[in-house]
């Protein structure tokens, strides 16, 4: 009868695949123009178990706080309040798997910013167990010659339940440290992270993969790494001027312009779980509308970012801020585009908004340049 720890290493054997990656397709990826964001890894990069894993919270954490990350790669999943699914995950892969792709998606992808979790597999399947660490010191070499001036955060990995194999863990973690401050000494720009004390046994699932609780310890750990090295993760953008611009409180802070009816929805969304929908328009100009004037500043620029969804038809989109000031009214166009019900179309701009005399009006608002068609949006924000 195998016993459990010879189970999970056969289990961890079975999921391995090819050292191969297929062809990655930029254009399927997801991109918010942030700073690019590799999670690079095994099946806990990927989120086994929890499908997205550390990413959800991690990527949650960014929008909370107000960082704007593209996460990139050329895998992709996880839920729908992920609002990134693209990364670098792997299920059953080992460092040498790794290796062997990892100029390609550098090259392709051309992250800033590197989360590298590698090594679990190694264990598991009891894999040239000595020579791991120098495995990973070549691999984060070829990440560093690929992307000279990558933030490249190398961690610690996590615990396993299997005592044998958590000894064989703490010993490969143990050479970490001393591989990351050799690339510092050389001037490269790689950083530790321990991972393995911000779990323990209890936030594994299945004595190897992270529970949702678990995962998301992971998430705040490299959320506090990313942050402590400056540009990592770009600067914090500026407070939003939108109310409820996610939408996940719903209709809150929004009303309709004109003619229509406004509703939460939570069947087609952008990201989280809710968008706005609005229905029943009988002009153009009709949209989901908010009042910014006392939130604006006269002469400064503002970035518009709002993601739009037709129910049907194929009109273009826009977004436009009308200025009221001393019983004068300009219109600024702040982003316009095609958009259609097949997908989601981020409409975005920055403009300077100043106005002469005093300002009574600044209605933000989302209209179409023609037709009636009602349209959702979401992840909204004027920054």
């Amino acid at each position: 009868m195998r016993t459990r720890a010879s189970w999970l290493a056969a289990v961890a054997a079975m999921v391995v695949t090819a050292a191969v990656a297929l062809p990655a397709s930029v254009a399927n990826a997801e991109s918010n123009g942030g700073v690019r964001v590799m999670p690079l890894g095994d099946s806990i990069t990927h989120g086994t178990q929890v499908p997205g894993g550390y990413r959800i919270g991690l990527w949650q954490r960014f929008t909370t706080n107000g960082y704007r990350v593209d996460f990139v790669g050329s895998q992709f999943n996880g839920p729908a309040n992920l609002g990134d699914h693209d990364h670098e995950g792997h299920p059953g892969w080992r460092i040498d798997q790794i290796d062997a792709n990892i100029v390609g998606w550098m090259q392709t992808f051309t992250p800033h910013s590197v989360l590298l979790h590698i090594g679990t597999n190694d264990v598991l399947q009891n894999f040239n167990l000595g020579t791991a660490p120098n495995r990973l010191s070549t691999l984060i070499d070829r990440i560093t010659n690929t992307a000279p001036t990558a933030e490249v955060f190398v961690a610690q990995i996590t615990p396993l339940a299997n005592a044998n194999q958590e000894a064989a863990v703490r010993t490969f973690n143990s050479a970490i440290p001393g591989i990351v401050q050799s690339k510092v000494n050389a001037g490269k720009h790689v950083h530790l992270v321990d991972m393995h004390s911000a779990l323990t046994t209890a936030d594994l699932i299945d004595g190897i993969h992270p529970t949702a609780g678990g995962y998301d310890k992971m998430a705040v750990t490299w959320f506090n790494a990313l942050r402590s090295v400056p540009g990592s993760i770009g600067d914090q953008a500026p407070a939003d001027l939108l109310t409820n611009g996610n939408i996940e409180s719903g209709t809150t802070g929004w009303s309709a312009f004109g003619s229509g009816t406004l509703a939460a929805n939570t069947s087609v969304v952008h990201g989280g779980t809710r968008s706005l929908l609005l229905t029943g328009r009988t002009a153009a100009w009709n949209g989901p509308s908010q009042n910014l004037a006392s939130r604006l500043t006269n002469g400064r620029s503002y970035t518009a970012r709002v993601w739009m969804r037709t129910q049907s038809g194929a009109p273009t989109g826009k977004v436009t801020l009308a200025l009221t000031a001393n019983g004068t009214t300009t219109y600024l166009n702040l982003a316009q585009g095609a958009v259609n019900s097949s997908g989601w179309t981020l409409l975005t701009g920055t403009r300077t908004v100043s106005w002469n005399g005093t300002l009574s009006l600044a209605r933000f608002y989302v209209e179409t340049t023609a037709g009636t068609d009602s349209f959702f949006i979401d992840d909204t924000s004027m920054q």
